[in-house]
Formats: structure tokens, C-alpha cells, sequence
């Protein structure tokens, strides 16, 4: 599967601006996004104000044409126009179904969608993970892509495709491993369950 297998944004201009930057930070993307024309992808460990700019200039180097589901009151206005450029998805919490059943809609009627969430949620040590991202995958049939943010390396990596099964302890105890081995920028704010790993592997 060639690598333009994965919905694309951006120009050679843009890609460069955003290597450029990561090499001027010290950072660098060290494997190749998988090609896949559909997956929802999650990011971790999440300590710090700085995964997310990290992770949007990995992107942009990328050319990755990523998507987020932002609550649809946030789209009035001139506002709604740019959330929209920048990716960003409504999403109607009031709606029966819920921001599962909608997202899931929303690869149901796309040929290629890259989703990202949050399953920490916070950047100041989650006692659980939220697992609608593992929902959403199985119920969509789309994989989940396991994206690392290392601080000590200082590198963006791909490490892990997961196929969501019916098991989500065990799909979770296999995300969390991956992560476990990947260094923080804050490791007093880990999430419980990383956390929990980090000290079992001393």
C-alpha cells in the first residue's frame, strides 16, 4: 500500500515549514504514518500543553488531513468557517446516539477519515482512560493508531495498529504497554494506568 494511501492536506511548502520547526525544537517524526484511508488515532502520553504542538506540526509534515469532533454550538459565527479548515468536526451532545453513534456515522459516509481523540482526556493524570475511542473504532471497523510523543528521544513514532476486537481490556492492556515505554514530558502527571505500568517495569 503506498504511503498516499492516507487523506492528505497541505503542500510541500507546508511540510517543510513543519519539519523546519520540529528541527529547530529538537524534534523529528521517525517512522512513516500507516497507509490506511481510515483510522481514528490516539496520542500519548498526555502531561503537557506541548503534545499538542508537537503533535499538529507531526501532522503537517505529514500532510495528514486529520479530524477532531468539537461541540456544534462552537461553529457559529466566523469561528464555525475556521474550525472547520482546521478539521474540526460538529458534534450535537444532545442528540440521541450520543459523540459515538455520530462519529461513527461520520466514517460510515467518508472514504478516507482520520480521527483523532483524547483518550486521557486531561493532561494532569487521568484516573482512567475514556474508551469511546475503542467504541468508535470497533464500531466503524476501522483500526486504531497508536501515535508516541517520547521526550527523552524527542520523537513522534507510529509504533502500533490495533484491530479493536470484542476484549477492550485486552486491547487496552496492549495500548498501555506501548505507552509505558515512552518517556513524558511530565511523569508525575501520567494517567493511573500508565503510571501503574511505569513503576511495575523498575
Amino acid at each position: 500500500m503506498a504511503t498516499s494511501d492516507y487523506p492528505r492536506r497541505g503542500n510541500a511548502f507546508s511540510r517543510a515549514c513543519a519539519r523546519g520547526f520540529l528541527k529547530l525544537i529538537g524534534w523529528k517524526v521517525v517512522s512513516p504514518l500507516p497507509a490506511l484511508p481510515k483510522a481514528v488515532i490516539i496520542g500519548g502520553p498526555h502531561t503537557s500543553n506541548w503534545d499538542g504542538i508537537v503533535t499538529l506540526a507531526a501532522m503537517m509534515q505529514l500532510g495528514l488531513d486529520a479530524h477532531v469532533m468539537i461541540k456544534d454550538s462552537a461553529f457559529k459565527g466566523p469561528l464555525g468557517s475556521l474550525l472547520r479548515w482546521m478539521g474540526a468536526l460538529p458534534i450535537d451532545r444532545n442528540k440521541a446516539g450520543g459523540v459515538v453513534e455520530q462519529t461513527v456515522a461520520q466514517f460510515n459516509g467518508a472514504e478516507q477519515l482520520f480521527m483523532v481523540v483524547a483518550p486521557e482526556g486531561t493532561r494532569g493524570g487521568a484516573t482512567q482512560w475514556k474508551t469511546g475511542f475503542h467504541r468508535i473504532a470497533h464500531q466503524a471497523g476501522v483500526p486504531i493508531i497508536v501515535a508516541t510523543a517520547d521526550y527523552r528521544k524527542k520523537e513522534i513514532d507510529f509504533p502500533l495498529v490495533v484491530e479493536p476486537g470484542d476484549d477492550l481490556d485486552a486491547d487496552l492492556a496492549t495500548i498501555f504497554s506501548t505507552y509505558a515505554l515512552v518517556h513524558p514530558r511530565h511523569p508525575d502527571k501520567l494517567s493511573a494506568p500508565l503510571k501503574a505500568l511505569r513503576e511495575k517495569q523498575r
